[in-house]
């Protein structure tokens, strides 16, 4: 199972730089709408593995944040669509490209995440287990 996603990880990261390479677009189209975007996550029930702020979870997404992600937005399209690991891909008839250009727009509003040092509890020097 662990050399299969591994497997599929480096198909992925393949795609999307061959998306780069042609001249994918970085950000969020105009039309997104990020109000909209945070509806149609919660309603095709991302949230139930990426967590209402986007911050994945190891159980289901190995830790992978998608929040403010790097991807473009044609390839964050491709990869709703395609996808082959866990995550079960999402066609044209589930979700629209104007949701998922929403979507999108949503995910990269989402503020930058504390950093470690800024976390009291995890720079207290007491562990618990």
């Amino acid at each position: 199972m662990a050399i299969r996603y591994r497997v599929a990880a480096a198909a992925v990261v393949i795609a999307l730089a061959a998306v780069a390479a042609v001249g994918g677009s970085g950000s969020a189209r105009a039309d997104g709408d990020a109000q909209k975007g945070k509806a149609a996550f919660i309603q095709h029930g991302c949230w139930q593995c990426h967590d209402f702020n986007g911050q994945g979870s190891i159980a289901t997404s190995s830790g992978r944040v998608i929040a403010r992600t790097q991807l473009p937005l044609d390839a964050f399209i491709s990869f709703v669509r395609t996808t082959n690991g866990q995550m079960p891909p999402f066609r044209a008839p589930i979700i629209s490209d104007q949701e998922l250009t929403d979507i999108y727009a949503y995910l990269q509003s989402l503020p930058e995440p504390k950093a470690a040092s800024d976390i009291p509890l995890l720079n207290s020097g007491v562990r618990s287990q």
